[in-house]
């Protein structure tokens, strides 16, 4: 089981225990339950819903509406592990606006943390949120929301001048209240880079085993997308059941087994 109330506190002393965490999607509360026995000590519920749940081409559709309906699902049954939501595409435009999605999200949907996607252009509602008690997930590398804009799903930072950017904005953002940094597709040493660097923790997906800890989508790590990124791994193969399925992937992280070069970027 998840350990009893874990905080934002929790975390950061993981990370300087050198300790891994574990991060894993859910949408509802079935799937809530099963992630929580297998010992993960963070459930985002994450606009990814668009596409796992909603058959969405991407998570742009979205709405706060809808994010506040899973997260309320998932807060129903959580019983220790920390409780991310995602801020929908175009919901924190400006920081009234962040601040009106991050209350509906915490107060109708019982979140404990808002993630938003971007750096330097979210600095402004980053310190809004904060300034006002909100915790702040970060997001950098790969993002979703702007993928008509970047033309696709694409590795990150791979180039100087965008590897700089990343750091710059990783920087910028915990300067401005962020808490924990998602990190996705990026290369591995660019990320082993962050991590070190920031006091915060750094969650990875899709870059490399030296974050300070991991998430996938639970439909991807379940064997359910017939098109799979390259850096999910199917956990279920193999195994008898979801739920052992879900421990896997928990202990795999903990050992610092996933992931592997096969689901790194260089």
């Amino acid at each position: 089981m998840s350990a009893a109330n874990i905080t934002v506190n929790s975390l950061l002393e993981m990370k300087q225990a050198g300790r891994k965490i574990s991060c894993i999607t859910s949408y509802d509360a079935s799937f809530t339950r099963l992630i929580e026995n297998a010992g993960a000590e963070v459930l985002l519920v994450g606009d990814s819903l668009g596409m796992v749940v909603q058959g969405r081409e991407s998570t742009l559709p979205v709405t706060v509406d809808e994010m506040v309906y899973h997260t309320r699902n998932v807060a129903r049954v959580r019983q220790g592990a920390l409780l991310v939501a995602d801020m929908p595409f175009m919901s924190y435009r400006t920081p009234d606006q962040a601040m009106e999605t991050a209350g509906r999200l915490m107060k109708e949907g019982g979140a404990q943390m808002v993630k938003l996607e971007g750096g330097g252009a979210q600095l402004e509602a980053v310190r809004q949120m904060t300034s006002h008690g909100v915790p702040v997930c970060g997001h950098l590398g790969l993002l979703p929301q702007s993928v008509y804009k970047i033309g696709g799903y694409r590795v990150q930072g791979r180039e100087k001048e965008g590897a700089e950017r990343i750091m710059q904005d990783a920087f910028a953002l915990q300067d401005a209240g962020v808490q924990m940094l998602v990190l996705e597709c990026v290369p591995a040493v660019l990320a082993t880079e962050i991590a070190k660097a920031v006091v915060m923790p750094v969650i990875g997906i899709g870059a490399g085993a030296d974050c300070d800890g991991q998430v996938l989508v639970i439909y991807d790590m379940l064997g359910m997308n017939p098109n799979p990124p390259r850096f999910v791994k199917d956990f279920l193969q193999g195994r008898e059941s979801i739920q052992a399925a879900l421990s896997a992937f928990v202990e795999s992280v903990r050992q610092g087994e996933f992931p592997g070069p096969e689901e790194s970027f260089s």
